[in-house]
């Protein structure tokens, strides 16, 4: 099996990760010409293109198996790193930017429990990458090999990967007092008047809004007016302001509820979302590491 040359993998990562050849020959501190030349000598060994050269640039199937084995690449100096400094902490260098350890998880996790549960990694020069997505895609980084491990609503393992549970966050539909008593006329969402009311969503991919809805009150298809804040600390401001509706994670909204700022719609619905861990099944102290991390905080924020 051929060797591949790591500057040439880390060369054609870079212009995964960064969007372009320009941004690419930054991060690398080399040129576009030496960036273009170790892609096409890259391409040359394999014997097939990598990269497809569109707006945004795209990896082809077998660039993605070289970027996923890339990522592995640096897991295992990762590895190599952590149990070296032990031994050696004088004679390690700073993690460098091509050597970062990327981690898909939704925003509503990074939000609330996920930054607590990696804070101590980071304290201890982890170079970690956190890539965001909705829950009901992150588990898309891994299956491209983008990333070693995501936070998901999907149970069933990826192949090659292993899974977790980490429990339930609970979801709750809020808005203001005074938007509720005037488009609801009182503070309870029914049936008959959702659609008296604007909902803030995360973005068009997120369903969170229409799957409430659905539940609480058995309808099969819903149709809502929606305005879209792809931050889940922006829905919680935007639904502050006025501007709607909005089904939003208890761990954000139960606080301001208690603080009158805002009212539960409808009380008598919780909607849960199960999520997991998936991750690469290698053995790794960093990929255990973070496992066990993500696994402690779960276990104090979300619901069994």
């Amino acid at each position: 099996m051929s060797t591949f040359d790591p500057d040439a993998l880390e060369c054609l990562a870079a212009i995964v990760e960064e969007g372009g050849f320009e941004r690419a020959a930054r991060r690398l501190s080399i040129t576009q010409s030496a960036v273009s030349q170790r892609l096409r000598a890259l391409e040359a060994q394999v014997g097939t293109v990598l990269i497809v050269r569109s707006r945004p640039l795209k990896a082809t199937s077998a660039g993605q198996l070289l970027l996923k084995h890339t990522k592995m690449l640096r897991l295992l100096r990762a590895d190599l790193e952590r149990d070296l400094k032990e031994l050696a902490p004088s004679s390690l260098r700073g993690a460098r930017e091509d050597e970062r350890i990327s981690i898909a998880i939704n925003a509503d996790s990074i939000a609330t429990w996920a930054l607590p549960a990696l804070t101590g990694l980071a304290q201890q020069g982890l170079p970690m990458e956190i890539i965001t997505d909705d829950q009901d895609f992150t588990h898309e980084w891994l299956r491209q090999g983008q990333v070693l491990g995501c936070v998901t609503t999907l149970k069933q393992a990826l192949r090659g990967c292993k899974v977790v549970p980490l429990g339930a966050m609970e979801y709750v539909a809020v808005a203001t007092p005074a938007l509720a008593r005037e488009r609801l006329g009182f503070d309870a969402l029914t049936a008959h008047n959702f659609r008296e009311i604007p909902f803030v969503a995360f973005n068009r991919k997120d369903d969170m809004q229409s799957e409430f809805v659905g539940k609480a009150f058995g309808l099969k298809r819903v149709m809502l007016n929606q305005l879209f804040v792809p931050s889940s600390e922006g829905q919680v401001r935007a639904v502050l302001a006025g501007w709607g509706a909005s089904v939003l994670p208890r761990l954000l909204a139960q606080e301001r509820i208690d603080q009158g700022l805002l009212v539960n719609l409808a009380p008598a619905c919780i909607l849960p979302i199960q999520l997991y861990w998936h991750c690469w099944n290698l053995e790794s102290e960093v990929l255990d590491a973070l496992t066990a991390a993500l696994i402690q905080s779960a276990g104090l924020a979300l619901v069994a």
